[in-house]
């Protein structure tokens, strides 16, 4: 109760009554619900357009949402480089590794996550006998023929 109280986005929602309890602020939720759907937005150039500043901050998003990618579903963490061509070539295969994610998204309809997740199973086997190397894949069923093809991808 004590940290449903003390949210702070939801406690402003709660009211306790006298008896200890708990009980949903109506008025409250009436008197927010006004500006659902509305934001404010602010910007120190008082020569641009509602609607430039309104398409800056949704590439704004989206470029968090693809460092986001970067960090989490690409697994990417910081590097420390010293040397400038290092730095340029880190920067480049980060962006290389995300529009190769963009692509894959856009070409099977699916999140990343979730090509991740159906392409993650297919596990693949390095056999070597007598010097000879032997690859084999796992089963590859119709989930992972249908991504690859639209991919436009031959299977492994």
């Amino acid at each position: 109760m004590c940290s449903l109280r003390s949210h702070k986005v939801y406690g402003r929602y709660i009211r306790q009554l006298k008896d200890g309890r708990l009980k949903l602020d109506k008025m409250q939720i009436r008197e927010d619900a006004k500006y659902d759907g509305k934001y404010l937005i602010l910007t120190s150039d008082d020569m641009m357009a509602a609607e430039d500043v309104a398409l800056g901050y949704k590439q704004l998003v989206d470029i968090e949402s693809a460092f986001r990618t970067l960090k989490q579903d690409l697994s990417i963490r910081p590097v420390y480089h010293r040397l400038e061509d290092r730095i340029k070539a880190h920067v480049m295969l980060n962006w290389l590794a995300l529009l190769l994610v963009r692509i894959a998204e856009n070409r099977a309809n699916h999140s990343w996550k979730k090509l991740k997740h159906q392409l993650n199973k297919i596990l693949l086997g390095k056999f070597i006998f007598n010097s000879e190397e032997i690859y084999q894949t796992s089963n590859i069923d119709n989930k992972h023929r249908n991504i690859f093809n639209m991919m436009k991808i031959s299977s492994p």
